[in-house]
């Protein structure tokens, strides 16, 4: 148990950057789409699609590539600074490459009429990818609350740089024009739009980088070009695992505007009603982010004690995992008409896919934690596979459910392409899984639990129907307890299972 009391324990500390600091960038989101119409905004969503992929691209794999050799090298400083050499080098090309032909990119990616846009957020991605590795050797070093502080740096600069170009700068514009004319009106002021949004992000993204230099070594650094030859040998099928899995992640905010090419307008604002509502589901994706940032080191950790073998460690925290994503699940559906009105009414007919991708998002949480019987047995090519399997299952669906659906409402055709892909590979890498590395996954409780959680949305819903708003939340609060008390039960949670059990007796 203290080996999941401590990954429980970093999960919560890496959560406060994740989960507290996803929100209140979400937080953002109400000002976004109040100051922007569905179309502009949609803009954003389309273009954070693309540098996600970017930023994957970008670090080839090598943030876990790192872990796996610096937890089996004796050198680990040599690893860490080999991946650091590695990733900028790659980077700073990128960032040449952007600049040169930012033009014909501009075009690929359908807004010729906005190339600073592409090249800001390409710059961005670029030092993003850099500075993923010393925010990795910082949870390699157990510095989870230095990780946690900068991280809270830079979303707290990028909010306040947010509230500043598009809330203080028009007013000022107005008020005391003197102060910010020299920065606000060459770039277009009030004009320039989302485009401060991109500005805000690059400047947040250039101080976090001046942040992280005491973890950056800068007096000989040791580059091992051998050793970066067996780290990109493990780490080439992550890289395709990862192209591959966020482009599926993204797919539907990739591919509408093209889908609907000669639709602009539409399909961007499809895009904004399919982003937007991604924002409440994502409460999901934080809670899977900060599982990852924790349980990426434990199990390479725990892989490198010889004579322990951790399969029920791992099959545990699987299991926690479900619980707590179910819950998670339970908890935003039940009060979803409540977070509803952190987005305009222009939004709202999107809230139907909220379910639908919060399910897509716990089954993508699950076939991370499986993840765990190919990287330690550096048969990382499976991942490589499921995650293929998974782009092609979304493309084709995506493909044929948006145009089917059509405008005004495709983006529901996506939320399908997703929930359904995520749950083909989970299943694929847990039957492959068992012939590799058995775990013992308790597959049946999970399935039940599952099942359990389903039938008390389904009581939720029923629930919306009564006249009485209270009584509605009263039923739905009393649906959540039942939950926790019947997870207690069969967990046998002391406290709470004992209190059960004296009740049924």
């Amino acid at each position: 148990m203290g080996k999941l009391g401590s990954l429980a324990k970093d999960t919560a500390v890496y959560g406060l950057s994740s989960i507290i600091g996803r929100f209140l960038n979400w937080c953002l989101v109400p000002l976004y789409v109040y100051i922007f119409p569905t179309e502009e905004y949609g803009i954003v969503s389309y273009l954070y699609s693309f540098t996600a992929v970017a930023l994957i691209i970008l670090n080839y794999g090598m943030e876990t590539g790192f872990f796996r050799f610096a937890n089996k090298s004796e050198r680990p400083q040599e690893v860490y600074t080999t991946t650091l050499i590695s990733v900028g080098s790659t980077s700073l090309l990128f960032m040449i490459l952007l600049s040169l032909f930012i033009r014909p990119v501009s075009d690929v990616l359908l807004l010729p009429r906005h190339p600073e846009y592409v090249w800001m957020l390409g710059i961005t991605v670029a030092l993003d990818a850099f500075t993923n590795l010393p925010f990795a050797y910082l949870r390699y070093r157990n510095k989870a609350w230095t990780f946690a502080g900068i991280k809270f740096l830079n979303i707290g600069l990028n909010i306040g740089l947010n509230l500043f170009f598009l809330l203080v700068c028009p007013h000022l514009s107005e008020s005391a024009p003197g102060l910010i004319s020299w920065f606000y009106e060459p770039l277009g002021g009030r004009a320039f739009g989302i485009g401060w949004i991109f500005v805000a992000n690059l400047i947040s993204t250039v101080v976090i980088l001046l942040s992280l230099l005491p973890w950056i070594p800068m007096r000989h650094p040791v580059f091992d070009f051998s050793l970066l030859r067996r780290m990109l040998s493990y780490s080439w099928p992550l890289l395709v695992l990862g192209v591959a899995g966020i482009l599926s992640q993204n797919m539907g905010q990739i591919l509408i505007p093209y889908i609907f090419e000669g639709s602009e307008e539409a399909a961007r604002s499809m895009v904004g009603i399919y982003g937007a509502n991604i924002k409440i589901a994502i409460v999901m994706v934080m809670f899977t982010q900060a599982f990852r940032y924790a349980y990426e080191p434990f199990i390479f950790s725990q892989a490198r004690r010889s004579g322990e073998d951790n399969r029920q460690a791992y099959a545990d925290a699987t299991r926690y995992f479900v619980i707590f994503g179910l819950l998670i699940f339970l908890a935003v559906i039940f009060f979803l008409p409540i977070l509803k009105h952190f987005e305009s009414a222009s939004y709202w007919p999107g809230l139907r896919i909220v379910p639908i991708m919060m399910f897509a998002e716990l089954f993508a949480g699950v076939f991370f934690n499986l993840s765990v019987w190919y990287k330690l047995t550096d048969r990382t090519r499976w991942g490589m596979y499921f995650s293929l399997i998974c782009f092609v299952l979304m493309f084709g669906l995506n493909v044929w459910l948006v145009p089917l659906i059509g405008i005004p409402d495709g983006y529901i055709g996506s939320a399908w392409a997703a929930l359904i892909s995520y749950f083909v590979v989970m299943v694929l890498s847990w039957a492959v899984g068992r012939k590799y590395y058995p775990i013992p996954y308790p597959v049946k409780r999970l399935v039940l639990y599952t099942l359990l959680a389903v039938m008390l949305w389904g009581v939720g819903e029923l629930a919306g129907g009564f006249t009485s708003v209270w009584l509605t939340y009263a039923v739905r609060i009393v649906l959540l307890v039942i939950y926790v008390l019947v997870i207690a039960r069969y967990e046998r949670v002391p406290y709470l299972s004992g209190l059960l059990s004296r009740k049924h007796s």
